[in-house]
Formats: C-alpha cells, sequence, structure tokens
C-alpha cells in the first residue's frame, strides 16, 4: 500500500477525531453512519457518543478500517462536508448584518439539551437552549453558551412492578462523553472563583463544539473547595433553595467571570430563564469597579443583557428569602459596595417592602433593555403578570414582547424523512428551512404524490414500533416479566398512533385521556378503526403527583383491555422523543391552558407527516388553521380548574371519535387517506417555515440583540 494512501488514512483519523468533539455530527445522519459502523455495540451502549466509540477502537483498527477504500472516501466525504460548514463565510447572518463577528452572543441557560450522550438537561428549557445553539451555528451567528457541567445530570428513570418512578444519578465521565478541558497555554486548567457564604468557590470549565457554536460548562468538582462546595454542579436543579442559589451564583456570576478569563467580551448577555440573572448584578460590579456612576452602569447593563422569560404562572419564578440572600451573598455584596436592602431591591417588586423575597425575574426584567415571552399568548401572560412591577394599570404598556420557540429541524429529523425530502425537494432544500416558498411545494400532489407521502408515514410508524418493541423488552426484563410470549401484540403497524411525552408537570395533565375509561376502551378496541397510544416522560423527583399520573398510566398499560395498546417507555430522553415525534400520527399536547408557556414537542412532529392535536396554548394558539390539525376547545379559558379539566376531556375524546379517527380511516379503493394526507400537507405547508430555530435565532437577532448594523 503506498505512502499517499497511508498519509489519507492518517488524515482521516485525525479529521474523525475532531468530528468526535464537534456536535455537528448529531444533525449529519453519514456521520453518525460512520459512527455506527465503527462500532454498532458501542454505538448503541452508549447512547449514540462518537467519542465513546473512538475511545473504544484502537489506533491499528482504525488504520486497518479505512483500508477499506469505499469507507475511506464515505469518511472523507463527510470530513469534507463539515470542514465546509465550518468555514463557509456566506451564512444568513453576513448576509443580513454588518457581519461584524466581535458582536458576541453569550447565552446563559441551566441547561442544555443537545443529545442523548449529554445528560446534562431535564426538559423543555434545555432542549430550547440546544435547538438554539444549533441554529445559531447554521445561521452563523457568533454565539457561546454558558452553563454548568452537572456530572451525575438529570436522573435516570426506571419503574417499579407496581408503576411507581425510581430515580438514579450515575456519573458522567468527562473523559468520554464530547467534552474538552478549558486549559492555558500551558495545558492547565482555566480556573476562576466566586464568592460564596465566606467561601471562596473555585470552578473549571468544559467546552463543547456545537457546530460553529461554542458551549461553556462550570464545574465546581475541585479539590481545593469544601466537599458542599464541590457538590454545586452536581445534579440539574438538585437540592434545596440553598444549592438552587449556589447554582446560580456559579452560572452568573461565574459565567461572566470565566468569560472575562478567556478574553470574550460578548455584546449581548442573553439571560434564557432567570437562572442566571445574577450575572447582570456581576456586569453592574465590573462598571462601578471602573467608576461608572450607578445609574451609567446600570445603563450599560440593561443596554448589553436580552431576558426570555418561560413561566406562565408567579409561583413558578424563583424567589429566595432575605436571610438565605445575606448568608450566601453577602461578600459578593460588599465588593459590589451595597447594603443589604440595596441589594434585595434589584429583586423586589415592591423595593421597599423588607419582607419580600428576591426573584430572579424580577432582578432580569429590571436589569434587561429587552424581555420576551415565548409565545404571543405567553407575552400577554406575562405582561399581565408583572404590570405591578412597571407600575401601569394597562399590561399592554410592560415592555414584555414575545418570539414564539423553534425547533432545530435537521437535529430532529429522522433519516428516513431527510431522504424523502432530498428526494422530492432537492439536496439545498435544508438551506431554506424558513422560506415558505419551499413548504409550498408539499401542496402540489405532482412532486410529492399522497401514495409515497404514506409510504413515508407507514415506514417512519414501523420504525416506532419496532424501536418500542426493542425497549420494552428491556423493561420487563429487568422486572424479571416474560416478554417473548407477548412481543407481538405491542403495538399495530396498521392502527393510528397517538404520541404523548414530556415532563410529568401536574398541568400537562397526562391522564386526561384516559378520564371517561370505558369509553377509552371502545376507542382503542374498535377492530374496523384500532388506536394506540405511547406515552413517556419523566416527573421530577419531588414531584409525587406526577409521579401517580404515571403510575396510573403504568396501569392502564397493564389492563388486559388495553395492555399492548397503551405503552409507557420509561426513562424519556432525547432519543426516545426522536423515535416517538417521528413515528406517531398524531402528536396529543393538554395542557391547562395558559400554563403551557409555549411547547415545542409537537413542532417536532411537523417535518415527519405527523397532525396536532392540542389545546390552544402556547404555540398552537398561533399556528392552528382549522386545516392543519385539531384543536381541543376555544381560544379562551374556562373560570375554574374543574369546569376545564371536565370541558377539554369530553372534546378530547370527542374530537377523536368524530373528527381524528373518521379521517384517518377513511380510504380510497387504494387504501389511501387523501383527506387525512390533505391535512397532513397543509400543516407542513402552514407550520414548519414558522416553528423552525431558524425563524426563532433571526428574530432574536434582528429584534433583540441589536448587532445587526
Amino acid at each position: 500500500m503506498n505512502s499517499t494512501f497511508m498519509e489519507r488514512t492518517e488524515q482521516a483519523i485525525r479529521g474523525l477525531r475532531r468530528l468526535a468533539y464537534n456536535l455537528w455530527w448529531t444533525w449529519n445522519p453519514k456521520a453518525q453512519d460512520i459512527f455506527h459502523a465503527l462500532s454498532e455495540r458501542k454505538w448503541r451502549s452508549s447512547n449514540h457518543n462518537a467519542v465513546a466509540v473512538l475511545k473504544s477502537i484502537s489506533h491499528a483498527e482504525l488504520q486497518a478500517r479505512l483500508c477499506e477504500k469505499e469507507f475511506l472516501e464515505q469518511v472523507e466525504s463527510v470530513l469534507q462536508e463539515f470542514e465546509n460548514y465550518m468555514g463557509k463565510k456566506d451564512t444568513w447572518y453576513t448576509a443580513n448584518t454588518s457581519g461584524n463577528g466581535s458582536r458576541l452572543v453569550a447565552y446563559f441557560s441551566a441547561e442544555f439539551g443537545l443529545h442523548e450522550c449529554l445528560p446534562i438537561y431535564s426538559g423543555g428549557l434545555g432542549v430550547l437552549a440546544g435547538d438554539h445553539t444549533k441554529s445559531a451555528s447554521d445561521l452563523g451567528v457568533p454565539f457561546i453558551g454558558v452553563s454548568l457541567f452537572y456530572r451525575n445530570g438529570y436522573f435516570q428513570q426506571t419503574l417499579g412492578p407496581d408503576g411507581w418512578q425510581h430515580e438514579s444519578y450515575p456519573l458522567i465521565d468527562p473523559d468520554t462523553i464530547p467534552v474538552e478541558l478549558v486549559t492555558d497555554d500551558a495545558g492547565n486548567p482555566v480556573t476562576a472563583s466566586v464568592q460564596i457564604a465566606h467561601a471562596t468557590v473555585t470552578f473549571h470549565a468544559y467546552r463543547i463544539n456545537v457546530g460553529r457554536a461554542t458551549i461553556y460548562l462550570l464545574d465546581t468538582n475541585r479539590e481545593e473547595n469544601d466537599l458542599h462546595y464541590r457538590e454545586i454542579t452536581s445534579r440539574v436543579y438538585g437540592g434545596d433553595s440553598t444549592t438552587r442559589v449556589m447554582q446560580e451564583t456559579i452560572l452568573g456570576i461565574g459565567g461572566v467571570r470565566l468569560l472575562r478569563k478567556l478574553g470574550i467580551a460578548p455584546r449581548v448577555f442573553h439571560m434564557n430563564e432567570g437562572h442566571s440573572a445574577f450575572l447582570t448584578l456581576e456586569l453592574l460590579r465590573e462598571r462601578l469597579a471602573q467608576g461608572d456612576t450607578r445609574a451609567d452602569a446600570e445603563a450599560w447593563v440593561r443596554d448589553h443583557s436580552v431576558f426570555t422569560t418561560h413561566t406562565p404562572v408567579p409561583a413558578g419564578h424563583d424567589r429566595f428569602t432575605p436571610d438565605l440572600l445575606d448568608h450566601l451573598l453577602s461578600m459578593f455584596r460588599e465588593r459590589l459596595g451595597f447594603d443589604h436592602e440595596t441589594l434585595m431591591s434589584y429583586g423586589r417588586e415592591r423595593p421597599d417592602d423588607s419582607e419580600e423575597t428576591f426573584c430572579m425575574t424580577v432582578l432580569a426584567l429590571k436589569m434587561s433593555q429587552a424581555a420576551n415571552g415565548v409565545s404571543e399568548l405567553h407575552g400577554q401572560i406575562s405582561r399581565d403578570m408583572w404590570k405591578g412591577l412597571f407600575h401601569v394599570d394597562n399590561s399592554e404598556e410592560v415592555p414584555i414582547g414575545h418570539i414564539t420557540n423553534g425547533v432545530h429541524i435537521l437535529g430532529w429529523m429522522a433519516n428516513r424523512t431527510r431522504q424523502f425530502w432530498h428526494k422530492h425537494l432537492g439536496q439545498k432544500w435544508i438551506y431554506y428551512l424558513k422560506q415558505e416558498a419551499i413548504w409550498a411545494q408539499v401542496s402540489d400532489p405532482e412532486l410529492i404524490p399522497d401514495e409515497e407521502l404514506w409510504a413515508l408515514r407507514y415506514g417512519l410508524r414501523r420504525d416506532l414500533i419496532e424501536y418500542v418493541r426493542r425497549m420494552m423488552r428491556h423493561q420487563f426484563q429487568r422486572v424479571g416479566a416474560d416478554y417473548d410470549t407477548v412481543q407481538g401484540s405491542i403495538l399495530n403497524p396498521d392502527a393510528l398512533t397517538i404520541g404523548f411525552a414530556r415532563r410529568f408537570a401536574t398541568y400537562k395533565r397526562a391522564p386526561l385521556f384516559f378520564r371517561d375509561f370505558n369509553r377509552v376502551v371502545e376507542l382503542i378496541n374498535n377492530p374496523e378503526r384500532p388506536v394506540q397510544i405511547v406515552f413517556a416522560g419523566k416527573a421530577h423527583p419531588r414531584d409525587d403527583q406526577g409521579k401517580r399520573f404515571i403510575q396510573e398510566i403504568v396501569g392502564h398499560s397493564k389492563n388486559p383491555a388495553l395492555f399492548g395498546k397503551v405503552v409507557f417507555l420509561e426513562n424519556y430522553d432525547i432519543n426516545v422523543a426522536r423515535h416517538m415525534i417521528s413515528g406517531v400520527d398524531l402528536w396529543l399536547n393538554n395542557p391547562r391552558r395558559p400554563m403551557e408557556a409555549s411547547g415545542t414537542s409537537g413542532m417536532k412532529i411537523l417535518i415527519h407527516g405527523g397532525l396536532n392535536l392540542s389545546i390552544l396554548d402556547g404555540w398552537w394558539r398561533e399556528g392552528y388553521s382549522g386545516e392543519n390539525g385539531w384543536a381541543i376547545g376555544e381560544d379562551s379559558t374556562p373560570a375554574s380548574v374543574e369546569e376545564q379539566d371536565e370541558r377539554d376531556a369530553a372534546l378530547l375524546q370527542e374530537i377523536l371519535f368524530n373528527d381524528v379517527i373518521p379521517e384517518f380511516y377513511d380510504r380510497d379503493e387504494y387504501g389511501i387517506p387523501r383527506k387525512w394526507l390533505q391535512r397532513v400537507r397543509k400543516s407542513m405547508e402552514t407550520l414548519i417555515p414558522q416553528f423552525n430555530t431558524d425563524r426563532m435565532v433571526s428574530d432574536y437577532v434582528t429584534k433583540y440583540y441589536h448587532i445587526t448594523d
């Protein structure tokens, strides 16, 4: 074998190692295929972790595998695509702004949901942050994220024989996941510190590469810290209020200090929810130390800060008692030059009320030049909630706008679906996700015949069912139950398949579907028009009511009348979600309005040809047209919780019986549900170009970041 070929293999090995540490591969199926091909077993057992795959293979094996000419060419093709992406100059950002890369956006979030092999997120807030980052990279926005490194992550969920949720917290080894220690030129960890109570807490950081974007994760697990300070960053939202204040101190104050240590000077500090709002106080401290007056310092901080709120109920906003903040932040307060009441005033709606707690959302609103909710309705709710803070009677005068959330379409797309759109829209459609003209083509049955669209849906449903059967085998075997005799009865490839997957917060009303149980049995067991439903989700470890909801649904899944037709998948994560949102025909979302600030799970099904059945809350209130899915209830909120639950449960079953199921099973002589597919086309055409993070991030850049001139 000649030296030139061997040089190519060595270059490919170096390229693969670089690629493994950049999450660009998480939204490129060809790159994923390479790591899968290198070790199918490790790829699956590591939850699709490219770094773990490479670390399980010796250099000699890699050399030998790449001696296969076709495989080497496949690797080189992917690496060239990666290099082209990373070096691309003509991005949306350069075309629509001054292209000044120094106008950096620093996006602070308590969690980032990027991929299943990085379990440092708990739910929708983190997944939204991850999708935001990926689209910022795709659009070429100069962007970095800041969060915490949770070495125990969010919990792993298992269900006992009685259906009760149990939590475990396995240790995450940073050497085996796609993160890199941030070091100086000498190879030593870059560290910074914050003052908490009477101690100095030191932290280092890990870097995640996400395409052209970067995320820094702060970690207090260092020998020089006392044990209880080492544990600050161990779990996502772990511990009590004391732990929460310490985590938010590390995130906000520590995050700014790390950026300064690295020589990074963002133009915009974007707070994704109030967890990171202490960053505004650190920015204020910096300006005061430079000699600014307090008024000038506050003005500078506001000019550089943007805030997104995700919480539509007052009880959901972080609030801390005066005593707790005085204990934990007294040293920092002294460096600010403030007395206790002055510091507290920044987080109080009524600054002179010494009994009022300190609210992180109030701090963020006071210290930001722009604030937004995450849907139109949520913007209205937020303005009404905080009008007292702004001393106005008319909530429309409150300076809180809205930018409706979206999803990173490429990151959520099944490979089968991606190939379908490559065939029908050409190879370049992925660059124009938010252009309506691209999706207007979906309405053309000459371009996309009903038969091929229906074939896609059948293929995706089959993929989901095979996945569910594999997962159920593990669930059965773990509790010692016999699976082999029942596996054939787990789901039906011909049945209308409904999906419900999300956090099991009680306001999301997971068991609402079963309120009229006898009718559910009738609905699901109709031999001519069968229906099945797949559930997944985690309840917060301290949310016993949410756990009871899970237990109730698991109980239904074991009922002989529903067995194999109602399924609960344990340990919900991004991978479980990816299979569900691609395979189901109908996505069910029935929160108690108006408590769903936006919701994004229903957006992820659109590209796969799934339809939504949802309460008119959050994003669906804006997206629903009457022809692109179904709405449960009206654009109004009943007077009482009891009335709302009764009404919505009845309407849910009525719509399923009278509208959804008949339309799905209304087939022509060729077995094609033409009316259903027309609704699918309308869903794609009207919703995909709007409810994606390319549109969302571009809205933030042009409307809130003010970095376009």
